[in-house]
C-alpha cells in the first residue's frame, strides 16, 4: 500500500475514533476475537503479533460459515492463532445491526483493504501514532482454501504461515 492510502485510512479512522467506541473481546470456540481497532493496536504492540482480520458476513455468508467449520474451529488453527496473531472480526451482517461506530470502522477497513468478497482474511501490522491515528502495513490476504477437500485447515495454515514470514 502506498503512503497515500495509509494517509486516507488514518484520516478515516481518526474521524471514527473520535466517537470513542470500545467493545470488549468476544470468546468464540475457545478463541478471543476483538472488534475495536484501538484495542487491536494496543494488543498488537504489547504482544508484537500481527492482526488476523477476518472479513465475514456472520449471519448470511455460507463460505464464511464453511471457513469457520473447516478451519477456524479446528484445534490446529486455534493453536496457531493463539501463538501467532491477534484475531479481529470485521462483520458485515444483514439480519442484525452493528453499533454505528463499529459499522463505520469495519466499512473503512473494508475500503482500505479493497475487500470485495467474503470470507476474506488480511494479515497486517498496525501501529497507533496518537489516540486517533493508525498506520497499517498489510502483509497479505487469503480466503477459503478451495480445492483441498478434507485438508482445508492444513492448506489455510500453510498459506497463513507464508504470509506471516514475508518481509514487508
Amino acid at each position: 500500500m502506498t503512503r497515500f492510502y495509509k494517509a486516507i485510512f488514518t484520516a478515516m479512522i481518526a474521524i471514527l475514533s473520535s466517537n470513542s467506541y470500545t467493545q470488549a473481546q468476544e470468546k468464540k470456540d475457545g478463541l478471543e476475537w476483538y472488534t475495536d481497532i484501538t484495542q487491536i493496536a494496543k494488543l498488537s504492540k504489547e504482544t508484537n503479533k500481527p492482526v488476523f482480520g477476518f472479513f465475514t458476513g456472520s449471519d448470511w455468508c455460507g463460505w464464511c460459515h464453511k471457513l469457520e467449520a473447516d478451519v477456524i474451529s479446528k484445534p490446529g488453527f486455534k493453536e496457531w492463532a493463539k501463538k501467532n496473531v491477534i484475531l479481529m472480526e470485521l462483520d458485515f451482517p444483514r439480519m442484525k445491526q452493528l453499533p454505528e461506530e463499529l459499522a463505520k470502522q469495519n466499512s473503512s477497513l473494508q475500503q482500505f483493504f479493497h475487500v470485495q468478497g467474503y470470507p476474506t482474511v488480511w494479515i497486517f501490522n498496525i501501529t497507533q501514532d496518537s489516540a486517533t491515528r493508525f498506520n497499517i502495513l498489510p502483509k497479505g490476504s487469503l480466503g477459503y482454501p478451495a480445492g483441498n477437500p478434507g485438508r482445508e485447515e492444513k492448506a489455510f495454515l500453510h498459506t497463513a504461515d507464508s504470509i506471516l514470514h514475508r518481509k514487508v
